[in-house]
């Protein structure tokens, strides 16, 4: 199969844009109805989106849903997550989408899914916002692993709807987006039974389904609309109770200000240079000072920052590392943070930036690409945007006898944002000195970059003779390695300490659907992938590795 060279894709959309969801508010509680389009797919003419399947650019727009109900609907307590056509309600990702796309797309594709579902239940805990999957038809593959996302799933019970995860037995691949964990971690079904559901391709009806806890409820035809809704007043007033000082105006998020360079692009904040296989990352600090609003600083330069990432993700597959820079005034970049997290508690919106700095800084744990931190004076990674440097796989420190160069750690590094396994990056730093993180802590005030290496907070911290050249032989050997053993050994190396249920669907399934999404008995000219909808039955090499 030959490799497909798609376009540039784009991350921002509006509801206004959107081509395959329904959003619908009434009062409290918001139904997002997946209406897909079959004949609008992401890439024209090689696949149509049948049976409500779905391609990157469907989630492109479920991304921003979640992100607009948080900031722009702050009263809706409860959200639907429905079909919009009759007997189903998503057979999951599109196949001949992903038999086209390459490989490192169908992996990237995975991973921007997991995050966006990850997302949901995020929102669920953090903003009150209880989502709800209102199966009205069947859910299969990514459908079904879409519901397991939310918070509850009801199944209509007409005799047809089922829920299933036929990847194994059908196309020779896993469940991608977190299906196989959410099973046993999230849901607590039991190895057999989920051993089952998962090899019986045409999966569990309603009343098997609820007898095993693969859904929550079910409904039949004829009270199905009344059930749903019942259950969403109920969520309402619950999420009420918890949530009491999630009130007031929405705030609109506007659209972001992108401008193409000759290397590369920008943005007010954040400026993007590509040199061969290297991306030189500048984030700039705040200028003025915090404020509530869309506009502010805090919010528009992490929005700005998880754009950037995302484009160097999906569109930059040469790049291997990322430099990271910033520039601007550190009393500033302290002011804003101490702004958002000492508002959090009692302002919804502030409470919201918060969140969406952590989910940004997660996006950048996720890169599948090295990350170098550069501190030089003048820099500001300090306080949340030292969380940049902690989030590096290495970290450089200019030792200047001449001029100051200085980082401050704050409040951000002490766990406010913290990585997918529950710790803080600083934690994360010293698995074998527990001790470590309070030492970098107490420090009080800036610390100078001989100190900072005595800490272990940077990396090195080579002087003026030596800078030139350490950080050139640093990045050149970098970018001369294998990319697949770099990313293997740095998703490793990230994420210590022990599991839940996050860092697997991360971890184990992007790993292992990374492999299997190279084998023959997946993809090749034989495999289950690549046969799919066609008469000829998959051939496989029946040798275990």
């Amino acid at each position: 199969m030959g490799e497909f060279a798609y376009p540039a894709v784009f991350f921002e959309t509006h509801p206004d844009k959107y081509v395959h969801w329904d959003l619908q508010i009434e009062g409290q509680v918001a139904t997002l109805t997946m209406h897909i389009k079959e004949d609008h797919p992401m890439w024209e003419g090689l696949y149509e989106l049948k049976l409500n399947s779905y391609d990157l650019a469907v989630d492109i727009e479920l991304h921003d849903a979640i992100n607009r109900l948080r900031f722009e609907h702050p009263e809706v307590r409860c959200v639907l997550v429905t079909g919009a056509y009759d007997k189903i309600f998503c057979a999951g990702a599109n196949i001949r989408f992903l038999g086209n796309a390459p490989h490192a797309f169908k992996v990237n594709f995975c991973k921007y899914t997991n995050e966006t579902r990850c997302g949901i239940e995020d929102a669920t805990a953090q903003s009150g916002q209880v989502y709800v999957a209102a199966l009205n038809g069947t859910a299969s593959g990514g459908g079904y692993e879409l519901a397991l996302a939310c918070e509850e799933i009801y199944l209509i019970d007409d005799g047809n709807a089922a829920v299933a995860l036929p990847e194994v037995p059908l196309l020779g691949v896993l469940p991608g987006t977190g299906g196989l964990t959410r099973l046993t971690d999230k849901r607590k079904i039991r190895r057999d039974l989920s051993d089952i559901f998962c090899t019986k391709a045409e999966g569990f009806r309603a009343r098997d389904a609820k007898k095993y806890n693969f859904i929550d409820g079910s409904f039949p035809r004829s009270k199905w609309a009344a059930g749903v809704q019942d259950r969403a007043n109920e969520i309402v007033t619950e999420q009420n109770a918890k949530f009491p000082n999630r009130t007031g105006e929405g705030v609109a998020l506007p659209p972001l200000t992108r401008t193409t360079t000759d290397d590369g692009w920008s943005y007010p904040s954040v400026e993007v240079s590509i040199n061969g296989r290297v991306a030189n990352l500048l984030l700039k600090g705040p200028e003025e000072g915090p404020e509530r609003s869309a506009d502010t600083w805090s919010l528009r330069a992490f929005r700005e920052l998880e754009d950037a990432l995302l484009h160097l993700r999906i569109n930059h597959l040469e790049v291997g590392l990322i430099n990271i820079r910033t520039t601007g005034d550190s009393a500033k970049v302290l002011e804003h943070e101490k702004f958002i997290i000492e508002g959090a508690n009692n302002d919804w919106f502030l409470n919201e930036v918060k969140h969406f700095q952590s989910q940004c800084l997660r996006r950048l744990d996720n890169m599948a690409k090295s990350v170098f931190a550069i501190i030089e004076p003048g820099h500001c990674f300090d306080g949340i945007l030292f969380e940049l440097t902690l989030a590096a796989d290495r970290s450089y420190m200019l030792l200047d006898e001449e001029e100051e160069n200085t980082v401050e750690l704050s409040q951000a590094n002490a766990g406010e944002f913290p990585m997918a396994n529950g710790l803080s990056r600083l934690v994360a730093r010293f698995p074998g000195d527990p001790e470590a993180p309070g030492v970098a802590l107490d420090e009080d005030g800036p610390i100078d970059a001989e100190t900072a290496e005595d800490l272990g907070i940077v990396t090195a911290a080579p002087d003026d003779i030596d800078w030139d050249d350490e950080i050139r032989i640093a990045i050149e050997e970098r970018i001369s390695m294998s990319p697949d053993a770099l990313t293997g050994m740095e998703q490793n190396l990230r994420f210590g300490g022990s599991e839940n249920c996050e860092t697997k669907i991360y971890g184990r399934l992007s790993a292992w659907q990374n492999w299997i999404f190279q084998r023959p008995n997946a993809v090749g000219d034989r495999g289950a992938l690549t046969l799919y909808g066609h008469p000829e039955r998959p051939v496989f090499d029946f040798r275990r590795t």
